[in-house]
C-alpha cells in the first residue's frame, strides 16, 4: 500500500527495500516476541503495523511485543513505519516513547499518523522533527491556526496533494497536520483535541482508517525505538 511523504511532494514509486526481510509469520519469531516485517502492513501482538518505503532507502522494521518496534534506515527517498490500531479513533488517547540514536537521526519526524475516508484525508499530530521545518516544507501549504494540547501549542497546517498516492489510489485530497512546538519524543496524545481544532477551521476528517505512531524520513539515516500504548 502506498502512502504519501508529509517530507516532500512528489510521486512515489515503490522499489524494494534493499535490507533483508524475513516472513512475517515465521514461527521463532512470533516464539520471540518480534518480527522483521517487510514492506507492507498487518498485525503483530494486537497492533497494526505499517512498513512503507520508496526510493534508495534500506529500511529494517522490527515488530517487538507489547507496541513496541524498532527502526532503522540510510538512504535517499522516504519511509513511514509504525505501529497503532486500525481502525482508527477521533477519540482516542495516545500513549508513546520513543529513543532516537545512538545519533541523532537526520530528516526525520515522529508523529501520530493516519488517513480518513470520505472524505479522504491525511493527517499529521506531529511530535518531534529532526532538521526539518515541516511547517513550511510543502510548497503551499497554509498555516490554518493553533491549538493547545498536552502540554504545548500545535501550529496547524493544510496542504492539497493533486494526484498522489493515497491509500485508494493515485487521488487528489488534504492533508491536515498539527505541528508541535516544543517537540518531544514521549508523552500523551490527545487525538480528540487535534479533530475538534481542525473541524473549527473547517478542516473535517471523515471514516477514521489506519491511525499509527509513526517514523518518517527523507533521504537521511539513524534509528529509533518507539512503543504505543
Amino acid at each position: 500500500m502506498v502512502f504519501t511523504s508529509l517530507l516532500a511532494v512528489f510521486a512515489l514509486t515503490v522499489v524494494g527495500a534493499s535490507a533483508l526481510f524475513l516472513p512475517a509469520n515465521n514461527s521463532s519469531l512470533a516464539l520471540a516476541g518480534r518480527g522483521v516485517q517487510g514492506p507492507g502492513q498487518g498485525t503483530f501482538d494486537g497492533f497494526f503495523w505499517q512498513n512503507f518505503v520508496a526510493g534508495n532507502f534500506a529500511v529494517t522494521f522490527n515488530n517487538i511485543a507489547g507496541g513496541q518496534y524498532e527502526v532503522q534506515w540510510s538512504g535517499s527517498g522516504d519511509f513511514v513505519v509504525g505501529q497503532g490500531f486500525n481502525p482508527g479513533s477521533t477519540s482516542r488517547v495516545i500513549k508513546f516513547s520513543a529513543q532516537w540514536g545512538p545519533n541523532p537521526a537526520s530528516a526525520s519526524i515522529l508523529s501520530v499518523y493516519g488517513w480518513s475516508t470520505n472524505p479522504l484525508v491525511e493527517y499529521y499530530i506531529n511530535e518531534q522533527a529532526n532538521d526539518f521545518n515541516i511547517g513550511t516544507a510543502n510548497p503551499g501549504t497554509t498555516h490554518m491556526g493553533t491549538v493547545v494540547s498536552d502540554g504545548s501549542t500545535y501550529d496547524i497546517f493544510t496542504h492539497t496533494q493533486v494526484n498522489q498516492p493515497s491509500i485508494q489510489g493515485t487521488a487528489t485530497f488534504q492533508q491536515f497536520l498539527s505541528v508541535r512546538q516544543n517537540k518531544r519524543t514521549s508523552g500523551t496524545v490527545t487525538v480528540q483535541n487535534h479533530v475538534n481544532a481542525w473541524a473549527s477551521l473547517g478542516m473535517h476528517l471523515g471514516t477514521m482508517n489506519l491511525q499509527i505512531v509513526a517514523v518518517e524520513g527523507l533521504s537521511s539515516s539513524g534509528q529509533a525505538t518507539v512503543t504505543v500504548s
